[in-house]
């Protein structure tokens, strides 16, 4: 009989507790993460090591599909054609989805290295039976949409509602949109500009005040110059008037 891998668990890796489950997770955890991670020691010498630094990379990633998801509109909009918009937005959704589903494999290795064992559920098995998705998968759809910001609001309805049309959709002529996604990138050209004046002007305080603190180090310097001098010439002045009065006595 197979051993027992639950939903989602990574192709490639052996399963838990058969002999080569450590070597293959350790190949596999290093294809996830970046292939700097190769260079450290520790990392291959302790699996479970690695797969912790893998769980935050594939979170990282995931948050960072989810942010990019989030601002793809307001980041690049303006300077993309609205297809290539949407091209670019359904590349977040499906690679929010392969992340996902590569951060909920990697939390499986990782528990399987702590030594945990799986057993197959009642309801996995009943599915599995009768042909219907597993728990595990149905689990990882329900994550995706959870971690990836939902689709616009159209969007949604008419995915749920097939080919009928949409009654609360909103058409707005292309050449209106054009021209909002237009504003939009002219105002973040602007607002980039402003930042970059802003961080202009605080250097050039910087260089002022520096300046000017020398000024003053400088006039200090002059000041007490000025009073030693004030000082030692009515001295210089007597020692010549008494070696001139002694002289023609």
């Amino acid at each position: 009989m197979a051993a027992y891998v639950p939903p989602g668990w990574p192709s490639g890796v052996h399963p838990p507790g058969s002999e080569d489950f450590e070597r293959t997770a350790q190949a596999w955890l290093l294809d996830v993460v970046p292939p700097d991670y190769r260079l450290h020691g520790v990392l291959r010498r302790y699996p479970l090591a690695l797969a912790a630094m893998a769980a935050h990379h594939a979170e990282a990633c995931v948050a960072g599909a989810r942010e990019g998801y989030r601002n793809a509109r307001t980041e690049v909009g303006g300077a993309l054609p609205p297809h290539a918009l949407e091209a670019l937005l359904a590349a977040y959704r499906a690679e929010g989805r392969r992340l996902v589903a590569t951060a909920q494999a990697v939390g499986l290795v990782a528990r399987a290295l702590r030594g945990e064992v799986f057993t197959p559920q009642l309801e996995d098995t009943a599915q599995h039976g009768t042909g219907r998705p597993a728990a595990g998968a149905e689990v990882e759809r329900q994550a995706a949409q959870r971690l990836l910001p939902e689709q616009p609001a159209a969007e949604s309805h008419a995915a749920e509602e097939g080919n009928s049309p949409a009654e609360n959709m909103l058409r707005l002529p292309a050449s209106l949109v054009d021209e909002l996604l237009r504003l939009v990138g002219e105002t973040m050209i602007a607002n980039t500009q402003i930042k970059e004046q802003l961080r202009l002007s605080v250097e050039h305080t910087r260089a002022v005040t520096k300046q000017n603190t020398a000024l003053q180090e400088l006039a200090g310097e002059l000041e007490q110059l000025v009073d030693v001098r004030g000082v030692t010439a009515p001295l210089g002045a007597a020692k010549r008037q008494g070696d001139f009065d002694a002289l023609h006595g």
